[in-house]
């Protein structure tokens, strides 16, 4: 089930956020990661409308909307390759006309599921936080 974020899931949140960008952005130091915890707890999930895929009572996954932006969209990495981030992401779109978002270049399995997803490259960036190539991809119903 997917329904809007409350209070009582921040903590299954950052720890999905944490151990799947660990996970996915093993070219960029732990650490980095690790010191943007309470960022996201205070400042990127509150200003965010957020939504949680829950499993038996369990948070497995979420993203986050910036206004048009896909801020982030992660699902804990025991829960990888069921079908969660489909249908996030099938759910991220319905809640917007389009949608924007960065992604590593160096992160090669999310370019493929944006792609798959419907997004295509727009441009290219650099994240100004790690000096890491990015592409900003788009999709518009």
């Amino acid at each position: 089930m997917i329904r809007k974020f409350k209070s009582s899931d921040m903590e299954p949140v950052l720890n999905i956020w944490l151990t799947a960008s660990l996970k996915a952005h093993d070219f960029i130091a732990a650490e980095y990661w690790q010191s943007q915890v309470e960022n996201m707890r205070t400042m990127y999930i509150p200003a965010s409308e957020v939504y949680v895929y829950e499993h038996n009572d369990q948070v497995k996954g979420f993203y986050a909307l910036y206004e048009t932006m896909l801020a982030a969209i992660f699902v804990a990495p025991d829960a990888q390759g069921q079908g969660l981030g489909k249908a996030l992401m099938a759910h991220a779109k319905a809640q917007r006309a389009s949608l924007t978002l960065n992604v590593y270049q160096r992160n090669e399995n999310s370019y493929r599921f944006y792609r798959s997803q419907g997004f295509q490259v727009t441009s290219e960036s650099t994240d100004e936080h790690t000096g890491e190539a990015e592409w900003v991809m788009g999709y518009s119903k």
